[in-house]
């Protein structure tokens, strides 16, 4: 698996975020080297591409003769046989453009899997944060993925205990998490950044944030654990990372980004394995592989 930068900077200005003032605004490489980093990449045996960006889908290269978005880059490197799996990461929901949607119905190498930060469930706190969205206008970006692919999931960022939170906004992030089940997300008690304009604003007790986060994380560590024990059973496919340190097993990772210790071979690092899943946690997939023919001839 190999990381490929092909956006930096950001002009979206959260208001607790310093990114815009460290990085710049929002910068989009031009498309025609990122294709040629992505044949080095190739030729030094990557199967999987990993797209970044500090809002990779806000990436718009304007060309000669034509514009370049994130949904032409996907379209190109599927022509790559070597390829097996792309993905992109962060993403920002009002960048995520039908163009894009789109791409889960004919891409075969695109993960059902989006890491979408939406950090409240509440309209008024969104609008404090300056995220430019509503939930409802999240909540449509999920219904058009998972009507497209069923098997698409979601994961995301939350900020908890926001200046302004009050009882009522979290009670509105818990029902938005409950109707999304996110399958794996990041969660923070708000922490202010000088020079920010959320940085100016009262802070709401710390005790009361931390119980708030505290209540977020059990929903959230509930649905990423009904979530792993969905797999047990079943044979899955692994992209093989590398062999672990302390003992004799490896590790790759599924479609969805979980983490997957199995017995293995070193020939397999580098490749896609069936794994039979027989065991979870909260974080990890445990399981055995399985030799086929083709495997027991390699």
């Amino acid at each position: 698996s190999s990381f490929l930068t092909i956006q930096e900077g950001c002009d979206k200005f959260c208001s607790f975020c310093v990114v815009p003032y460290t990085r710049g605004p929002e910068y989009s490489r031009s498309f025609e080297k990122i294709i040629l980093e992505a044949q080095d990449l190739v030729k030094s045996g990557a199967k999987e591409i990993v797209l970044l960006g500090q809002n990779v889908n806000a990436y718009l290269f304007k060309g000669k003769t034509k514009e370049h978005r994130l949904s032409d880059l996907i379209k190109e490197l599927e022509k790559f046989n070597e390829i097996k799996r792309i993905r992109y990461t962060t993403s920002h929901p009002r960048d995520m453009t039908d163009d894009l949607i789109d791409c889960y119905s004919n891409s075969k190498k695109l993960q059902p899997f989006v890491h979408l930060p939406i950090q409240s469930g509440s309209n008024k706190i969104l609008k404090l944060m300056n995220r430019g969205h509503k939930v409802e206008e999240y909540f449509d970006i999920y219904e058009k993925l998972k009507k497209i692919n069923s098997k698409i999931e979601f994961s995301s960022d939350f900020i908890i205990g926001h200046p302004g939170e009050t009882e009522g906004d979290f009670k509105d992030t818990l029902e938005f998490l409950n109707k999304i089940k996110f399958i794996n997300s990041y969660s923070f008690v708000f922490s202010p950044r000088p020079g920010t304009p959320a940085s100016k604003l009262n802070l709401i007790e710390n005790e009361v944030a931390k119980e708030r986060l505290k209540k977020v994380q059990k929903i959230l560590f509930q649905y990423q654990l009904e979530h792993n024990e969905s797999f047990i059973g079943k044979k899955i496919d692994v992209l093989v990372e590398n062999k672990m340190k302390k003992n004799q097993m490896y590790f790759g990772r599924n479609e969805y980004l979980n983490g997957v210790i199995f017995g293995g071979n070193e020939k397999y690092i580098g490749n896609i394995v069936k794994v039979k899943i027989n065991k979870v946690n909260q974080n990890n997939l445990f399981g055995i592989m399985e030799i086929n023919s083709d495997m027991r001839a390699a």
